[in-house]
């Protein structure tokens, strides 16, 4: 056997691997060797696969000039102060650039914020501090103590993982506290319980964590006593998914509660009470808690209940289910049938929620009245575009707001209640907008479902012509058109590129996802999941049927679940798709909820140790369906050494399956960055200049002259 464009060293190696593979007890599966992350052998052959990758795409002529303009577009120092939170008076933001890769987080007033002149204090430099320290650290994001915000818990992660280290950081000083709260990495989260104590999720030691690799139990940590003393608050099941500790802070109360993850879609909610009592939600297991606004929590519902429509805001009053009192559930906003609610945050006085509408973003100001009825506003920010609700102040009802679109550059704006927003700052065009148009078609899937789908071209183009087409499709993760440096996710500028060399980029929405609340999501749940496959076919049907691009000259992307569609695409139809990007995939589900956190997504997927949920996860698990005799197109594979969420032995698992039935595929794995966020940009921009050779060495296209082909 030979591998279409491959090294002769990438079979030799897997040969070799094969032999040991031969004498382990895990003769069903030759290739579990390839689970084992930072094993010299698994090691040895991710670093033959990436030489066999980067010579076949990094050694063309044109890969330089398009790394560097990625890497010059997403370190730009002309970019968006996205404010990450608003504690009390100030506004804080990560700032990552050129010369920061790793990132500068820092403060600023927020009245010269929202001036669009912040005057801006470094607390850390993540970048100095790695250095210093001789860490490889990754900005893990900060919980502050409410109400002076004096004090905060720095999460640090050594490469870009989940598990982080945890620190107690003083903000006047700009220093980490000597003596204070500190946590060894590990997977979990904590919360002020007043001024000097923590609510703690972590790795306790043995018997502590779920079977999902999340913590189990929270505890309450006291200032000065050592950790193991710390007294236990709640447990939860080693089935479960996890405990989490949560303070909500309304003006200048905290409302703690936990949150006891039974799967991905169901909690179970419990206020801890001023007395230390434990006291039961009255809302569903299938809730999400959103935020708190004068003592009334609010969430939304993922399934109707009790005459409450799946998708609406909810709420009832804190202080009297606490004090024993009864309780009554209000209804606060409920989206039409072409709306969903995506993001929920209180101001002062207000609720500000992000809704979508036909996938068109939408933000709206909700004010109680006397009545108990909820009176909305419209805040008149463009239309046709992506918004997201990026921070609120609890001390007066502003919020803050970007806005873009996949041709317009991303403007944030001061928003207040009845009053025009303000732009605080927008980014200049990147590139020339004017050269392209964008549309939103619909197309029919295999039951009648009308699946959106944004297409990019350029202006007055006819005629067949290679397409990308992104997607995900899962876990009620809704997809937007952002500005076209950003697209797709984790890949930078490559559509940009794409879409430039005279080819079309296409976004679709696919079930799965949340576009249309939580009944398009449900409808690709588990034993339905083949429904988002079928949506993805259609919608590359469609480019076919209305000459946009032809069968074999369309490429298929998606990351993380949107790798398992990927996957799943390349394997149901070889015909139409001529190369597949696919980012952090999960490939084997045979054995994912056995895999670092796969446990947690059984209630996406099902449980494939369950003989009835493993007959339909079969139907397309790729690892499982690779077919000898089938001519697959080579898919650009790739994840991360340090990805503790999706194992990478997933990615590793595929690409030799595919070698040893003779089929030709790139595959690059990254030895820093997590499953969430790259450890910087820079591996960003490389796989955004390796994603477009990719693609023009497949799919042809202007640029596809190529000497290396």
């Amino acid at each position: 056997m030979t591998l279409r464009h491959a090294a002769p060293s990438i079979l030799a190696t897997l040969a070799a691997g094969l032999l040991l593979a031969a004498a382990a007890p895990e003769a069903a599966d030759p290739y579990l060797w390839l689970e084992d992350v930072e094993g010299a052998k698994a090691i040895a052959q991710v670093k033959q696969w990436n030489a066999s990758a980067d010579k076949r795409l990094e050694g063309t002529p044109r890969y330089e000039a398009y790394r560097r303009r990625a890497l010059d577009l997403l370190q730009d120092d002309r970019q968006i102060a996205t404010p990450t939170t608003v504690i009390g008076g100030n506004v804080l933001n990560l700032w990552r650039d050129k010369a920061n890769p790793r990132g500068l987080w820092r403060i600023a007033p927020i009245a010269s914020f929202a001036a669009g002149k912040p005057q801006w204090r470094t607390l850390i430099d993540v970048d100095a501090l790695g250095k210093a320290e001789t860490r490889s650290w990754v900005w893990g994001g900060a919980v502050c103590r409410a109400p002076d915000y004096a004090r905060c818990i720095v999460s640090l992660s050594d490469g870009g993982g989940d598990a982080a280290e945890k620190r107690e950081f003083d903000i006047a000083s700009a220093r980490f506290v000597e003596g204070g709260f500190t946590l060894p990495a590990a997977k979990g989260n904590v919360a002020w319980a007043g001024g000097d104590a923590l609510l703690v999720a972590t790795d306790f030691g043995a018997g502590s964590l779920t079977t999902s690799g999340y913590p189990r139990i929270v505890k309450r940590w006291r200032r000065g006593t050592p950790l193991a003393s710390a007294s236990t608050i709640a447990e939860a099941a080693t089935g479960d998914v996890r405990l989490s500790p949560t303070v909500i802070t309304d003006a200048t109360t905290s409302w703690p509660m936990v949150m006891r993850g039974i799967d991905f879609y169901r909690t179970e909610v419990r206020h801890i009470a001023p007395d230390g009592r434990l006291v039961a939600s009255p809302l569903p297991q299938e809730a999400e808690v959103e935020d708190v606004i004068d003592g009334l929590l609010v969430a939304k519902l993922d399934k109707d209940w009790q005459g409450h429509k799946a998708g609406a805001l909810v709420g009832y009053s804190i202080p009297d289910l606490v004090a024993g009192k009864p309780v009554a559930i209000r209804d606060i906003m409920v989206p039409g049938k072409t709306q969903s609610i995506e993001q929920v945050a209180a101001g002062k006085s207000v609720l500000w929620v992000k809704l979508l509408d036909d996938v068109s973003g939408k933000l709206v100001a909700l004010r109680a009245g006397a009545d108990g009825r909820w009176a909305q506003t419209a805040s008149p920010l463009p239309a046709n575009a992506t918004v997201r609700l990026d921070a609120t102040s609890g001390q007066e009802d502003l919020a803050f707001a970007t806005v873009e679109a996949m041709l317009t550059p991303p403007t944030l704006y001061a928003v207040r209640p009845g009053a025009g927003p303000i732009a605080v700052q927008s980014l200049p065009a990147r590139f020339d907008a004017s050269a392209f148009e964008v549309t939103q078609r619909f197309a029919t899937s295999k039951d009648g479902t009308r699946i959106p789908y944004f297409l990019v071209r350029r202006k007055g183009q006819t005629g067949p012509a290679p397409a990308l087409i992104h997607a995900y499709g899962g876990f009620q993760a809704a997809q937007t058109p952002t500005y076209l440096t950003e697209q797709p996710y984790r890949s930078g500028p490559a559509a940009l590129f794409w879409a430039e060399g005279g080819n079309a980029y296409v976004l679709a929405n696919i079930r799965g996802g949340g576009e249309y609340g939580p009944a398009w999501h449900q409808a690709a749940l588990r034993e339905k999941r083949q429904n988002a496959y079928d949506d993805f076919h259609a919608v590359a049907e469609d480019l076919v049927r209305t000459g946009v691009s032809a069968k074999g000259r369309m490429a298929a992307s998606g990351r993380s679940n949107g790798g398992l569609l990927v996957g799943v695409l390349m394997e149901q139809r070889p015909d139409l798709y001529g190369a597949i990007v696919m980012g952090s995939p999960l490939i084997d589900m045979k054995r994912y909820s056995h895999l670092l956190a796969g446990a947690s997504w059984m209630g996406e997927y099902g449980d494939p140790d369950v003989p009835a949920d493993w007959a339909f996860i079969a139907r397309y698990s790729p690892y499982q369906n690779l077919k000898a005799g089938v001519r697959y197109p080579a898919p650009f594979i790739y994840t991360s050494t340090k990805d503790d969420r999706v194992h990478p032995g997933h990615a590793r698992k595929f690409a030799a399956r595919l070698a040893e039935l003779g089929q030709d595929f790139y595959y690059s794995e990254a030895i820093e960055g997590g499953h969430a966020a790259g450890a910087d940009r820079i591996e960003d921009a490389r796989r955004a200049a390796m994603v477009t050779i990719y693609l023009e060495r497949e799919l042809g296209g202007d640029r596809a002259k190529d000497p290396m082909r």
